[in-house]
């Protein structure tokens, strides 16, 4: 069992990272947060307005690339573990422009590596479940499912994973790797597909669906992710583990879902071309978490959506903050306006 007390959370400023230290300010008296954070355009300190004079909540700005930057704050917080939310994330993203997904990707994950190496810091890296690329009709990814990513986003992420699978096979070092599913949930930056429908519904814009839009994710309430990867990072022993919600859904039923519930009609779906690559269906087999930790998704889907759109509806001045600016223009160059 690990009691760490001092916590680098880097990239809390982003949807996970936000939501992530929100719980642990919330839930674990005892625990210090330190919140590093690039604020690139999905890092927005409005999200953390409620924790920013809490004296166990020390925000730095700065990029995880930065290797002094990190070993003073290692060294100055005595900093005991480091979680890893810090990512370019977003898929068309990555396929606009690759290069800066494995600067801060990889590069950015090696640093943060060397650092807590050096000041022997259990690390926890973050992951996604797109690194085992695409599953037909049937199936699950496991733990033991080879890695096989097929956007330059999951790739990078990939490398990510076996750069600290490496970084503890060569060193010993305290290692851990978590592999989620499609998150939803409050604070999320609406180039993402929820948020992304119900701020488009709200406005009465049409809302993009890739191809035929049967691509089927697996979804989990970030909370639930955010407590499993309290879980893994106290009590875990082995390396890697998946993180599902056990929601699988269709794109089609997940926007539809969202239009019934903001009571809007289904004329505002507009089919596009499909990205390139587009990976057909992700679904977790997280049996490893759930008997080896206990841990199990607590939020259905019914639930965790209602409280989704209910939450973009009652922070309309937030969307309308983080949809200014440059995300217009990327709306705009990918959607079509």
């Amino acid at each position: 069992m690990r009691e760490p007390k001092n916590i680098l959370v880097t990239g809390g400023a982003g949807f996970i990272g936000v939501n992530f230290v929100k719980m642990l300010l919330d839930e674990v008296p005892d625990v210090k947060v330190v919140n590093l954070d690039a604020l690139t355009y999905a890092g927005n300190l409005t999200s953390l307005h409620d924790k920013m004079d809490e004296p166990r909540h020390v925000f730095v700005h700065g990029d995880i690339r930065d290797s002094d930057l990190l070993s003073r704050v290692a060294r100055e917080h005595s900093i005991d573990a480091i979680v890893n939310f810090a990512a370019e994330s977003h898929v068309d993203r990555s396929i606009e422009g690759p290069k800066v997904f494995v600067e801060t990707n990889v590069l950015g994950t090696l640093a943060l590596l060397e650092v807590a190496r050096n000041a022997d810091i259990t690390f926890l890296q973050v992951s996604t479940d797109e690194v085992y690329g695409s599953l037909g009709d049937e199936g699950y990814f496991s733990e033991e499912t080879n890695v096989k990513p097929n956007s330059p986003y999951s790739a990078s992420k990939a490398a990510a994973d076996h750069l600290v699978h490496s970084f503890k096979h060569t060193f010993g070092m305290d290692c851990l790797i978590t592999r989620c599913s499609n998150n939803y949930g409050p604070y999320q930056f609406p180039e993402k597909m929820i948020p992304l429908c119900i701020n488009n519904a709200r406005l009465g814009r049409k809302i993009p669906i890739y191809g035929d839009g049967m691509q089927v994710r697996d979804w989990l309430f970030v909370t639930d992710h955010c407590h499993a990867i309290w879980k893994v990072l106290t009590e875990a022993e082995d390396e890697v583990f998946n993180v599902g919600g056990n929601n699988e859904k269709t794109n089609l039923d997940v926007v539809g879902a969202i239009l019934a519930l903001m009571g809007k009609d289904e004329s505002l779906i507009e089919f596009v071309e499909d990205r390139p690559g587009h990976d057909r269906r992700y679904a977790i087999d997280a049996s490893k978490i759930q008997s080896r930790l206990g841990w199990t998704p607590s939020v259905t889907f019914e639930e965790g959506i209602r409280r989704t759109v209910a939450w973009y509806q009652e922070h309309q001045a937030w969307m309308d903050e983080v949809t200014s600016g440059e995300y217009l223009g990327y709306y705009e160059r990918v959607y079509g306006g």
